[in-house]
């Protein structure tokens, strides 16, 4: 994969072309342990069925990106969100694109529409505030994590594991994250906006979609039955057609 510079890191994306140059760009911004390779074939799959030009990255600290040189604070979604996401889009060369976000991503998504003129969200599993479910989740996570073969599994796809891992996982269960809630930010959100969540979501109830449905103007909400915390994952041609719908319906893009 091509490498760019973002800030003080080496950043690791992919590019798909569409067919049509005047396809809008979806960019793919990943959950708090995921990374451009975790995507496996979902990116192409977007790009092909909603003939849109694609990007796919490893944000900093994650994939083959630059490792983390200190521990998260609990801005960090605000400052991928508020700073390393826009200078990404610049360099690229990339305006007004749709975010297509899954848990962390969403949230992230959700903080860079409050400040950034973007076409659409497509928001899967995104957190506006914390809940006791999602931790508990990750505490169970960081068992598996030392004592399972999750180490392994995720070893495949980050060059600093032990990192990605502990950055997210350390954060996440840090008592000064309880508080973290991006709700206030949600009415300064002007583009549409789909939610796209399972029923059996680990991570999250379905009281995050109603949060974001409550401060947030132009908003579709997708639960998707016998589907956990991945929707791209458990159910990807319900996906890619949920969105492939959402598409349709907002075809102009934001409202001015």
């Amino acid at each position: 994969m091509p490498f760019i510079t973002v800030g003080p890191a080496r950043v690791e994306y992919a590019l798909l072309e569409a067919q049509s140059p005047g396809a809008p760009t979806l960019v793919m911004l990943h959950e708090g342990l995921g990374s451009l390779s975790m995507w496996r074939d979902f990116p192409q799959r977007l790009a092909d069925h909603l003939e849109c030009r694609v990007l796919v990255y490893s944000r900093p600290g994650y994939g083959q990106s630059t490792p983390l040189s200190a521990p998260r604070a609990v801005s960090y979604m605000h400052d991928e969100a508020w700073l390393t996401l826009p200078e990404l889009l610049e360099r690229l060369r990339i305006e007004r694109p749709i975010l297509f976000g899954h848990s962390d991503g969403g949230s992230i998504a959700l903080i860079h529409a409050s400040r950034h003129p973007v076409r659409g969200i497509v928001a899967l599993a995104p957190h506006v505030f914390v809940e006791g479910l999602s931790i508990a989740s990750i505490a169970a996570t960081r068992v598996a994590f030392d004592t399972g073969d999750l180490r392994k599994r995720l070893a495949r796809h980050h060059a600093d594991v032990d990192g990605v891992f502990r950055g997210w996982n350390d954060i996440w269960l840090d008592p000064d994250f309880r508080s973290w809630n991006i709700e206030d930010l949600l009415p300064a959100i002007r583009c549409p906006i789909l939610v796209i969540q399972g029923e059996d979501d680990e991570y999250g109830t379905v009281e995050q979609m109603r949060r974001i449905a409550q401060h947030a103007p132009h908003v579709e909400l997708e639960l998707l039955a016998h589907c956990g915390h991945a929707p791209h994952r458990d159910q990807p041609d319900q996906v890619l057609e949920a969105v492939h719908r959402w598409l349709q319906r907002h075809s102009g893009g934001a409202p001015e």
